[in-house]
C-alpha cells in the first residue's frame, strides 16, 4: 500500500472542505427559502383577515343604514312633527327659550321638509302626510301648558333630536343614493345645532 504523501492528505482535505462548504449554501439558500414561504403566508393570512374585516364592516354599515326611500319617509314625519310641535311651544310655551326654540323649530324644518319633498317629487317617493309615531308626543303635549309643557316639550326634544343626529348621520355617512346623502349632510349640521340649543335651555331648567 503506498502511503499517502502531505500534498494527498491536503488535496483531500481541501475537496472534503469544498463539499462541505457546498452543503452549507444549500443548507442556507434552502433556509432563506422557507423564511420567503413562510413570510408570504403570513402576508396572506393578514391580507385575507383584513379583506374579510372590511366585507363585515361594510354589511353592518348596509344593515344599520336605512334605504333611501325609508330614510326620506321617517325624516318627512319627523320633520313635520318638528314644525307642529314648534307651533305649540309657540302657543302652549311659557319659558321665552322654550317659545323662541319653538319658532326656530317652525322655520328651519319648513325649510328642510319643502328640501325634501322636492327631492322626493324627482325620485317618484310619496311621502306620508301624517306624523306617525310622533303622534303620542303630540297628543300628550297638546294637553299641556306652562311650566308644565316646557318642562316636557325640552325633554321630547332633546330626545328627538338624539335620534335624529345618529340617523342622519347614517345617511350623510353611507347612503346609496348621493342626492339623499348631500341632503342628509346639510340637514345634519342643522339639527346638531337645535340639539345643542334644547340642551342649553334643559340645563338652566334643572
Amino acid at each position: 500500500m503506498k502511503r499517502l504523501t502531505f500534498f494527498s492528505i491536503l488535496a483531500i482535505g481541501s475537496s472534503i472542505l469544498l463539499l462541505a462548504c457546498g452543503d452549507g449554501a444549500n443548507v442556507s439558500v434552502n433556509t432563506n427559502r422557507l423564511a420567503n414561504t413562510a413570510g408570504n403566508a403570513v402576508n396572506t393570512t393578514v391580507n385575507t383577515v383584513e379583506k374579510v374585516a372590511n366585507t363585515v364592516g361594510n354589511a353592518i354599515n348596509n344593515a344599520t343604514t336605512d334605504s333611501p326611500a325609508d330614510f326620506m319617509k321617517e325624516a318627512a314625519q319627523g320633520g313635520k312633527a318638528e314644525v307642529e310641535l314648534g307651533q305649540l311651544a309657540v302657543k302652549n310655551g311659557h319659558d321665552p327659550e322654550v317659545k323662541k326654540f319653538g319658532q326656530m323649530m317652525v322655520g328651519d324644518h319648513t325649510t328642510a321638509n319643502a328640501e325634501l319633498k322636492k327631492i322626493a317629487d324627482g325620485k317618484k317617493v310619496t311621502l306620508p302626510s301624517d306624523i306617525g309615531p310622533h303622534q303620542k308626543t303630540y297628543d300628550k303635549l297638546k294637553g299641556l301648558s306652562g311650566a308644565d309643557f316646557d318642562k316636557a316639550y325640552v325633554d321630547a326634544m332633546a330626545e328627538d333630536h338624539e335620534a335624529d343626529v345618529a340617523a342622519f348621520q347614517k345617511q350623510a355617512d353611507n347612503s346609496s343614493d348621493p342626492e339623499v346623502k348631500a341632503f342628509a349632510a346639510k340637514t345634519l349640521s342643522v339639527i346638531k345645532k337645535h340639539l345643542d340649543a334644547i340642551n342649553a335651555i334643559k340645563a338652566k331648567m334643572k
